[in-house]
């Protein structure tokens, strides 16, 4: 086989050197259009695991890297005169021109080809020259190859919001050092890190809009770097920056980050009468951001990766060689990987450019919200990196959280899962929410004993509050026949029912959350089919802010006249006293995922001309009329919140900005939460999963508008409460799934984190026999196994 790779980057060439140290017969090419010296970047970074890797793929370069590695394990911030570090990371930085001199001596000693200075404006004629069997694209995040088969490859390229200038600097760093410095215009970041005993890597990024206000657009290169002195030299020490971008003039050596996500990574290009497969590997294929320092690292993985595809590849019936199997094994392994990687680049990504939204966090919470920007490093992770550290944090902010005077420092911090939050004259035990989750289980809207079992057991569960499934406050306006409603005696009564049992036999707190279906109504029951008209039953007429169905099925709601709305706030109202009389705890209002008043808030299913359309403040107008009439009939020192959807995941949808403001008119109308869900507000809406995916949601919410959120979707163990609430990116987390399995979900994770014998009882809401039994059961288990006390925990809740 005749191997062509395009670039000389260490994708191309560690692929180049696997695939010719694999595979002698092959005969591979590598051609790159810079000179055999030239590199334009200074330090790149890797983690351990992928040493470990490059280790088992080629002990040779793997020994060489490691040799010119400088090894670091603490991270250093630097953020309004105060410095917080901590330890345990593990990383380790190579300069870049190093990393490719070994890449490229390594290669020459298995016999790779290497063409330097020579421009690819023709793959399909290099390919022929070289009569290639297989080209590989490993031609950076600019790629022309890419771009020549763009109709096929299908790149999706984002280009971020923040400039950023790679810069290097005699400066050493004993830690990979985070510095944050505030201008008159915003906010300036730099990453820097030691890649060789007498070199570091300077990175300084800014928001577009603060660098343009700085006048850097219009600065020559010397001019800028400059700037970027005058700016860190409190951590420069007199050093100079540097750059050797020298073929890049004025401000273009600030570069905005393109990320690169594309459809399929594989071509068959014709070259003559034949068809050659072209590979997109690298930056080439995707991008991660810098400030997760894993592009060097996918670049090299996917290099490994191909090459064990490739090597493995099955024949033919007619004993051919199988490649096309081998690239479509490459692509199905690789794209995972990356997609993981990816997720938590845009996490970190969005967290730079958005700095001014954590600005008003101290020190210690800053630090803690940067170290688990991604969502991959989590609460559990940073006590294995650096106990010490996170000990102290969670006592901070513990201290922080509980007055001074009940705060007591003497004693262990409970984990921030358990830490209690006050809101009115309410004070819940933990941060722990059952979502309201649909039950079909009433009958004519009266919840019964099923409803008592659901609720109750889950308020033993040792979540602080519990909240009931969306009941309307109109016959018309339940989901389904088997959903509960709040407009009549009967209905009022069943609800007390249950409101008592909880009080009497729980220290949990009881939310109803009250909400008209609107043009989602009339459905069959969730185990039949879901959102679509009853079948065996007469549907009901439907109201909606406009005359849209919710599907091709359901039926066209009636766009509501003033009167219709005047009627139904009152119904709103009218509930909303039932529910003070019934004696609940909590009152939230459901305006999100399509239902009556989230049909007034989405462009999607708002088309009025009138007052209430147009404008997302006109769009707004009636849920907030209906939330403030709701607020003066709700008790003064009860809780309220609202459910919104903070994203349509629709084109011409709600997106998060509009969630901001949203949620800052139902802040500035009396709200005390915001429940910050997403999607289902239409048939169209393509969400982006993922573990805690709708949590930068309320993290945005939460620090931008200054109110408190809950977090729901996708949260599945305590670990992640945990990071969400020592981050700040919400006050409280629903949990719905995991509590529906685990009716005591909360006094389980709790067991995990060692609670019964590090921390006090009261912050957790179930009975204390619950957590003894589980205690006791956890030890007598790990005992007759003769596990550690961390074995323990883990070991006994994973069964």
């Amino acid at each position: 086989m005749n191997i062509l790779c395009v670039g000389g980057g260490p994708a191309g060439l560690y692929f180049a050197l696997l695939m010719r140290q694999r595979w002698p017969a092959c005969q591979v090419t590598v051609v790159e259009r810079n000179k055999a010296g030239d590199t334009f970047g200074w330090g790149v970074v890797l983690s351990d695991q992928t040493l470990a890797r490059l280790q088992s793929a080629d002990a040779t370069s793997a020994q060489a890297i490691g040799d010119a590695f400088h090894h670091w394990d603490d991270i250093l911030v630097h953020y309004r005169g105060q410095h917080v570090r901590t330890s345990g990371h593990g990383f380790c930085g190579i300069g870049r021109h190093k990393l490719l001199q070994v890449l490229q001596d390594r290669c020459v000693a298995v016999g790779v080809k290497l063409l330097y200075s020579q421009d690819v404006d023709d793959v399909q004629a290099l390919a022929a020259q070289h009569q290639a069997d297989l080209v590989i694209a490993a031609d950076g995040a600019n790629s022309r190859v890419r771009s020549r088969f763009a109709e096929h490859f299908a790149p999706d390229i984002d280009t971020r919001r923040c400039r950023f200038v790679w810069l290097g600097t005699a400066q050493t760093f004993d830690a990979f050092t985070f510095a944050f410095e505030r201008t008159e215009h915003g906010w300036f970041a730099a990453h820097a890190y030691q890649f060789s005993p007498d070199r570091s890597t300077f990175i300084v990024e800014t928001p577009d809009e603060v660098w343009r206000a700085h006048g850097l657009d219009a600065m020559s290169q010397e001019d800028g770097i400059a700037f970027c002195e005058r700016l860190f030299a409190p951590y420069l020490n007199g050093n100079r920056l540097l750059s050797n971008a020298s073929h890049l003039r004025g401000s273009a050596i600030w570069i905005q980050f393109p990320r690169v996500v594309c459809r399929t990574w594989v071509h068959q290009m014709a070259v003559g009468a034949r068809h050659v497969p072209v590979v997109l590997m690298g930056d080439a294929a995707h991008t991660a951001h810098f400030s997760i320092g894993s592009g060097t690292k996918l670049a090299l993985e996917d290099a490994i990766d191909l090459a064990d595809a490739l090597l493995a590849a099955p024949a033919k019936p007619d004993d051919s060689y199988d490649i096309d199997s081998a690239l479509g094994k490459y692509q199905a392994l690789r794209s995972v990987e990356v997609l993981k990687i990816q997720n938590a680049a845009r996490n970190s990504t969005e967290w730079f450019e958005n700095i001014e939204r954590y600005s008003r966090l101290d020190a210690p919470q800053f630090t803690y919200s940067l170290l688990t920007r991604s969502q991959r490093i989590s609460h559990d992770n940073l006590r294995l990196r650096d106990a010490a550290w996170l000990k102290g944090y969670e006592q901070w902010l513990a201290q922080a959280v509980v007055t001074a005077s009940a705060a007591d420092s003497t004693k262990p911090a409970p984990p921030p899962m358990l830490l209690p939050f006050a809101v009115r004259g309410l004070t819940l035990r933990n941060r722990v929410v059952v979502s309201p989750m649909a039950q079909y289980k009433a009958v004519d809207g009266v919840v019964g004993d099923w409803h008592l079992m659901h609720l109750g057991a889950r308020a033993l569960g040792g979540a602080a509050l519990v909240m009931v499934e969306m009941t309307s406050p109109t016959a018309d306006g339940r989901i389904t026949p088997g959903c509960p409603g709040l407009y009549n005696d009967a209905q009022q009564a069943a609800f007390a029912r249950i409101v008592n049992s909880v009080h009497e036999h729980s220290g949990a707190a009881i939310g109803l959350q009250l909400g008209h279906s609107g043009p989602k109504g009339s459905t069959q029951l969730g185990w039949q089919q879901m959102d679509e008209p009853l079948a065996d039953h007469p549907n009901w007429p439907l109201q909606a802010a406009s005359a849209i169905a919710y599907g091709p099925r359901n039926q066209t709601p009636a766009a509501m006249t003033k009167a219709d709305m005047a009627q139904m706030q009152n119904a709103f109202v009218a509930s909303t006293r039932r529910a003070d009389a019934a004696g609940f705890d909590w009152l939230e209002l459901h305006c999100a995922h399509g239902y009556l008043l989230s049909s007034f808030i989405s462009p999607l299913t708002n088309h009025r001309t009138d007052e209430f359309g147009g404008t997302l403040a006109n769009r707004a107008r009636y849920p907030l009329q209906v939330f403030a009439a709701m607020r003066a009939a709700w008790a003064p020192h009860k809780p309220m919140s609202v459910r919104i959807s903070a994203h349509d995941w629709a084109p011409g949808g709600l997106t998060d900005s509009d969630a901001v403001q949203l949620a800052a008119l139902f802040k500035a109308a009396g709200a005390d939460v915001i429940d910050v869900s997403s999607g289902q507000t239409t048939r169209a809406a393509r969400p982006v999963y993922g573990r805690m995916y709708q949590t930068p949601f309320a993290d945005r919410i939460r620090n931008e508008v200054g109110v408190a959120t809950m977090a729901v979707g996708a949260i599945t163990d305590g670990d992640q409460v945990n990071s969400i609430i020592a981050a700040g990116r919400a006050d409280l987390c629903a949990i719905g799934r995991p509590h529906l399995t685990n009716p005591a979900w909360t006094l389980f994770e709790a067991a995990k984190m060692g609670i019964g014998t590090d921390w006090p009882l009261p912050y957790l809401s179930g009975r204390d026999q619950h957590l003894r039994l589980l205690e006791r059961e956890r030890t007598l288990a790990a005992a007759a196994a003769g596990l550690s006390a961390a074995e323990q925990a883990n070991r006994a809740l994973e069964g």
